[in-house]
């Protein structure tokens, strides 16, 4: 198996636990709890900033001495509306019972000078977007990227990827410290395929053919992309879900194509307005 691919470690409590350290790399962890309906979980955040994403179900959730009641609202992540996330600093503890059956990510990175405050993000503060066009169109939220003022080094999203359809595509990379053209990020996709018994792949290639892997992951697996290009594909009958996770030395979201499918995105670039 790929090092690569993450296999949950069952199916209740924290089933997945992606720290650097386990990663190989600096930046990113991810968690994620399976909650029965009054069940808990807490977690204190030393030297990290986290974004709880309620991706299923119902909490009550607490951070930084602050009670955020009960959040949540989709009963299944693809009802495809948009979530519930809390943003805990640096040095705080969050807490989090579940109301119902709870899917909780745990989104951290390496916190900076500790200047955001515990918040509630909810649904009127992420974006519905529609990108590409055809068979590479895809439904994102964009839970904390660089234009939302929430965190200081997390960029969060989800991706809805309608079957058949691919994503993360034309591929592109961003694993070069060179901005304004490139940063460095290190990036978790954390997959949910519908109907539960589908998978997808993914393939994690550099250019100089020193990675290059083609994973075929099933619903609940998290994917970890270290650096190099990292396209999705969603087979006819299953629609794909997944849960980014990425953050670098620079909260900016600078990549680049693969020079040789670029042509797909100049093609397919929507002229700007007049």
């Amino acid at each position: 198996m790929s090092k690569l691919l993450v296999k949950p470690s069952g199916k209740e409590g924290k089933v997945h636990d992606i720290t650097p350290e386990s990663a190989g790399w600096g930046y990113v962890g991810f968690g994620l709890y399976h909650l029965e309906p009054g069940a808990s979980a807490k977690e204190l955040m030393k030297g990290k900033e986290a974004i709880l994403v309620i991706v299923e179900g119902k909490a009550t959730i607490t951070s930084d001495g602050q009670d955020f009641g009960t959040l949540g609202e989709r009963k299944n992540v693809f009802e495809r509306i948009k979530p519930w996330c809390v943003y805990v600093p640096a040095g705080a503890e969050w807490s989090a019972t579940a109301v119902t059956k709870l899917t909780l990510a745990v989104c951290t990175a390496p916190a900076k000078d500790g200047s955001y405050p515990a918040r509630v993000i909810g649904p009127d503060d992420i974006p519905s977007v529609e990108r590409g066009v055809g068979a590479n169109t895809r439904y994102i939220h964009p839970i904390a990227m660089e234009d939302q003022d929430f965190a200081e080094s997390l960029l969060v999203t989800e991706v809805y990827t309608p079957q058949g359809n691919w994503s993360s595509y034309p591929p592109h990379r961003h694993d070069e410290d060179n901005f304004p053209e490139m940063t460095y990020l290190e990036e978790t996709y954390y997959h949910r395929l519908n109907p539960e018994q589908g998978f997808g792949f993914q393939r994690v290639f550099t250019e100089d053919g020193e990675l290059d892997e083609a994973i075929a992951m099933s619903s609940g697996d998290v994917v970890l992309v270290p650096k190099g290009h990292h396209p999705c594909g969603s087979p006819y009958g299953y629609e794909m879900y997944y849960l980014n996770v990425m953050a670098g030395p620079m909260r900016k979201w600078r990549f680049q194509n693969h020079p040789d499918h670029d042509w797909i995105a100049q093609r397919d670039a929507k002229p700007a307005d007049a």
